[in-house]
């Protein structure tokens, strides 16, 4: 039975389905003598095709139930990356599921044993790579030469910046590697998209891959054909698989019109940012009849955007901020980064007993003093950076400030807000948005900072119709793998 879903984060165990599972390993075995190997095998459903295996399983329980349906298998239980470390054994081919724990719990002396042991044969992670990753290249290094692996990935192996090193490993270190990407979910109940990696010939140089698109999966004997791509033509796309679920053509037109001198990148002409982080919101955001009742002057509070949902239309306006303080939201950010002489009523707010729990958040305890929010600026615009269609900016006519839940924008150049907005709602610009950032759970796109920075500004409207008949298909095709619920080629703004 599988694990509670509490229980399966924490681990990264969410079990594979039965024909994902034959078609992986009816790949990578053989020959009857072949030795496989799951590095993470849960409950024995890799090692069940093929008898002649080996599993490794942290979680004592699922180890038993191994014992119970693949008596033939050894069972190491234990940590995978100590037992790797130490381990003679080398198998003729692995397949399995790797666990996927993201690197906000992916931490300690796991991680620190994964890192050293990648590190030792050239892979080296950073700190905010899940565990997948160095999963995957820890497994190969326990293959014969000649080995090979067949697992299934999280579809970040296509945008992440930490999938790169697990690219460029597997491109020098095997003669053939293939990436199938396969749109419809292979775990139903999971907000991730699943996608399937095969290597091929351990010790080998493929220099590349072979990339595969499928609209769903279903049982396979061999990955189907797909579009070699070199490790020059990833790195064009700064190290990702994703832009290549487009057609050749798609790509040819983005690249040309992101190369032209009528284009820039967003960070040519603004500085994208995060805003400012209080450490306890609710206490730092007071409603104006909260501000009202404590005496708070009207000099320490300034209109704040909280959340991308407060961005509507093309401007926040004088107007937009008199509706809020109506409806008594909480929108006034106390800021007192100017203040030389705390007044009365203001240290009887911080001193109430929401202020004693707020002073120990891991923010307002690290900082001095501890009331005083760092970073609290007015841009010229936001951005949201999570959405179901696209990011969306606006105009700072308020003079408000925003949190870390929105993107802060500040114009630097000679383009206007307006002219920048009406650019931003071009479909070249939402399909850039869509190729610089990357798809989260739940169809939603999120564009970080760094991300932001990249996107294409093509300052002349592109009137070709068969390049905005690319364009559009680009923006159906992308949306769609994202599970857009918007996936045409419109967008509002």
């Amino acid at each position: 039975m599988p694990a509670p879903v509490t229980r399966q984060k924490a681990t990264g165990a969410f079990y594979t389905p039965d024909d994902v599972v034959r078609s992986l390993v009816n790949w990578a075995v053989r020959r009857g003598q072949d030795r496989l190997l799951d590095p993470s095998c849960g409950d024995g459903r890799f090692l069940r095709v093929h008898p002649n295996s080996v599993g490794v399983e942290q979680d004592q329980d699922a180890a038993e139930i191994v014992h119970r349906h693949a008596p033939g298998s050894l069972i190491h239980q234990g940590e995978f990356f100590e037992w790797a470390g130490q381990t003679c054994e080398r198998f003729d081919c692995a397949a399995g599921n790797p666990p996927f724990i993201r690197y906000q719990r992916f931490t300690g002396a796991t991680r620190e044993a994964a890192f050293r042991l990648c590190s030792r044969h050239g892979a080296a992670f950073s700190s905010l790579s899940s565990s997948w990753a160095p999963f995957l290249v820890a497994t190969a290094t326990l293959l014969k030469p000649g080995g090979r692996m067949a697992f299934v990935v999280p579809a970040e192996i296509g945008h992440a910046p930490y999938a790169r090193p697990v690219l460029e490993y597997f491109a020098t270190h095997f003669a053939q590697v293939q990436i199938v990407a396969v749109r419809r979910k292979l775990f139903p109940d999971l907000s991730e998209d699943c996608w399937l990696l095969y290597a091929d010939g351990f010790g080998g140089r493929a220099g590349g891959l072979t990339l595969s698109v499928l609209d769903s999966f279903r049982f396979m004997a061999h990955p189907p054909k797909g579009e070699r791509v070199s490790l020059a033509e990833c790195e064009r796309w700064g190290g990702r698989l994703r832009p290549f679920i487009l057609p050749a053509t798609v790509r040819s037109l983005y690249e040309a019109v992101a190369a032209s001198e009528d284009s820039v990148r967003f960070g040519g002409i603004a500085r994208v940012g995060i805003g400012y982080v209080t450490g306890a919101n609710d206490f730092f955001h007071l409603r104006p009849s909260e501000a009202l009742s404590n005496g708070i002057p009207e000099s320490f509070l300034r209109p704040a955007i909280r959340n991308g949902r407060a961005l509507t239309g093309q401007a926040v306006t004088p107007a937009t901020v008199r509706r809020w303080r109506k409806q008594d939201e909480p929108m006034l950010l106390l800021d007192l980064g100017s203040a030389e002489d705390v007044p009365r009523s203001v240290r009887r707010y911080l001193d109430s007993p929401a202020g004693h729990e707020a002073r120990t958040s891991f923010k307002c305890r690290t900082r001095d003093p501890w009331y005083v929010v760092p970073d609290v600026t007015v841009p010229d615009g936001f951005l949201s950076y999570m959405s179901g269609t696209g990011p969306t900016l606006v105009e700072n006519k308020a003079r408000c400030v925003g949190t870390n839940s929105v993107h802060v924008v500040r114009l630097q150049g000679a383009l206007s807000m307006e002219s920048v907005q009406r650019i931003w709602s071009e479909p070249f610009t939402h399909l850039s948005c869509e190729l610089e950032g990357h798809p989260l759970g739940g169809g939603m796109l999120k564009l970080e900072p760094r991300e932001a920075g990249r996107v294409v500004l093509h300052r002349k409207r592109i009137s070709s119709a068969s390049d905005q008949a690319l364009i559009a298909e680009g923006l159906r095709t992308i949306r769609r793998w994202r599970h857009s619920g918007k996936a045409t080629g419109e967008q509002s703004v």
